[in-house]
């Protein structure tokens, strides 16, 4: 019976020590809790005039639970209008295998979609046009591993014509400099061309490929009598909205008293009087939910695409400086007017 006993003893001091080792093995992992899943994202910022997308993106997801440096990780790469930059940073993203890339706008867009193709990353684009460059398949249905938030340029591309001619009546040839080749150019051009007509007012076009070219063309026209130019109108595209650009552009403007709109901007004293786009805080904002279900296990490309809304913002001393009054129709639809 004392044999027994003692062994008896023995076992449960076997069981003792090996359920320590278990109840030790739980408390190092973590009670059994697995570790928190670390979303490692790509940003791709390709445009600096809209760099404030990011911003908002990142507002967006925090929003949403998903907190910097704890359950969220971004790797920005900033660059402006540059194909080859773009192509460089895609490829660093998939080499480092992140969860998802959040890319604006248009043609940074189109360069991920390409470069992503056979992997499993999905792609969330902003600030990016879709009608005929195939970024996607349709907005219900994106395709692929892709969606994202619309830049409803046709439009803007009318509203920015309309405000203009409400500003200015009499203006009725509107020079509108572009980057040449730009992909969301022409379906701009095909909204605006009809309205144009209607009002009886020429769009002078002018493609180009840098600020140099935009000032010999300028340059060339201040030497005439008649410049053969009434207003100037910019469309959305990167070229005009470069501070280089703008500056070659607003000095002209200045010097021939001519209203420049569509994007507001400002450069070296030079001013536009309005701005028909999108709050880019706003449209990155609108990304984050996609975002969120594509962690949550949902195909980017059954996702439906979303579009951003327009935000009209009239520059009210630039007008004045040009001895424009602008009218109070337009100043009712202003989402800012800078005084």
């Amino acid at each position: 019976m004392r044999e027994y006993r003692h062994s008896d003893h023995r076992i449960k001091g076997v069981w003792r020590a090996l359920a320590s080792l278990v109840v030790l093995g739980f408390l190092l992992s973590g009670c059994g809790t697995p570790e928190p899943k670390v979303y490692r994202v790509g940003v791709l910022s390709g445009l600096d005039f809209v760099a404030a997308i990011t911003d908002g993106f990142k507002e967006g997801m925090t929003g949403l639970g998903y907190v910097e440096g704890e359950n969220i990780v971004y790797d920005v790469q900033q660059t402006n209008f540059d194909i080859a930059a773009y192509r460089s940073i895609l490829d660093k993203f998939i080499a480092d295998k992140v969860d998802l890339i959040f890319v604006f706008p248009t043609e940074a867009s189109i360069e991920a979609k390409n470069v992503t193709q056979g992997t499993d990353i999905p792609v969330v684009f902003n600030f990016a046009l879709i009608e005929g460059v195939g970024l996607v398949d349709s907005v219900r249905e994106p395709g692929g591993n892709i969606t994202g938030v619309r830049y409803p340029g046709p439009d803007i591309a009318v509203k920015r014509f309309e405000i203009l001619h409400e500003i200015v009546p009499d203006a009725k040839r509107i020079w509108i400099p572009y980057q040449r080749d730009y992909p969301i150019v022409d379906s701009q051009l095909e909204a605006l061309r009809p309205v144009a007509e209607a009002a009886n007012i020429t769009l002078i076009e002018f493609p180009a490929e840098s600020a140099a070219e935009l000032e010999a063309e300028l340059q060339a026209r201040a030497k005439q009598d008649d410049p053969g130019i009434d207003a100037i109108l910019f469309l959305a595209e990167p070229l005009a909205v470069t501070p280089e650009s703008f500056a070659v552009i607003g000095r002209f403007a200045d010097e021939h008293k001519l209203l420049v709109g569509g994007a507001l901007m400002s450069a070296e004293g030079h001013e536009s009087v309005f701005g028909v786009n999108v709050n880019p805080l706003d449209t990155g904002k609108l990304a984050a939910p996609l975002a969120d279900k594509i962690f949550r296990g949902t195909p980017a490309g059954t996702i439906p695409v979303v579009s951003a809304e327009n935000f009209v913002q009239i520059n009210y001393r630039a007008a004045q400086a040009l001895g424009l009054t602008v009218p109070e129709s337009v100043l009712a639809q202003a989402d800012e007017v800078i005084r």
